[in-house]
């Protein structure tokens, strides 16, 4: 089952007994609610420790001797950074505002999508400021092989291997 939650058909009813849980949909709402603001802030952390890092750079003695081409790579890292803590705070400010409105449903849907998003400008931030770090003390082949393989490894592990999971999971259901 998907973090977006349980399908409008389902609600009500015992989970099926396949899933291994017996819980009602609001029960399993409730627990996919927890689990989501749990990873949240898991994520949230590491890319606000980045953030803030980014934001002391240009304070720096050493800001001063990046070429044009290294600042925007520092400016995309940025806002990729800022852009990714926007998202993944987006569900938890959805959550406050909804409070007791009986929508948790709709909170896991908009959450697994900006979740799932947040997550992919984390990899971009990360990999941006890897490629930021790499052009200023190394250069041609080993800034993009270094570059390349953080972005592999970020978007291999977060999305390739999960969607490879999910893809053998649906077709032994079949």
């Amino acid at each position: 089952m998907s973090i977006s939650g349980i399908h409008a058909k389902e609600a009500g009813r015992q989970a099926p007994a396949n899933q291994g849980r017996h819980e009602t949909a609001e029960q399993r709402a409730d627990r996919n609610v927890a689990e989501l603001l749990q990873e949240l802030r898991i994520a949230g952390l590491g890319v606000q420790v980045l953030f803030g890092f980014l934001l002391s750079l240009p304070f720096t003695t050493r800001f001063a001797k990046l070429d044009s081409t290294q600042r925007g790579f520092y400016v995309s890292s940025l806002l990729f950074a800022a852009l990714s803590i926007a998202l993944l705070a987006a569900p938890v400010a959805h959550h406050r505002v909804v409070f007791r409105r009986h929508l948790k449903e709709q909170i896991l849907k908009v959450a697994n999508v900006t979740a799932v998003v947040g997550l992919f400008a984390v990899g971009l931030a990360i990999s941006m400021a890897v490629l930021l770090v790499t052009s200023f003390i190394a250069h041609g082949v080993a800034v993009a092989l270094i570059t390349g393989t953080t972005f592999l490894l970020f978007y291999g592990l977060w999305f390739g291997l999960p969607i490879v999971s999910r893809l053998r999971a649906e077709s032994a259901e079949r």
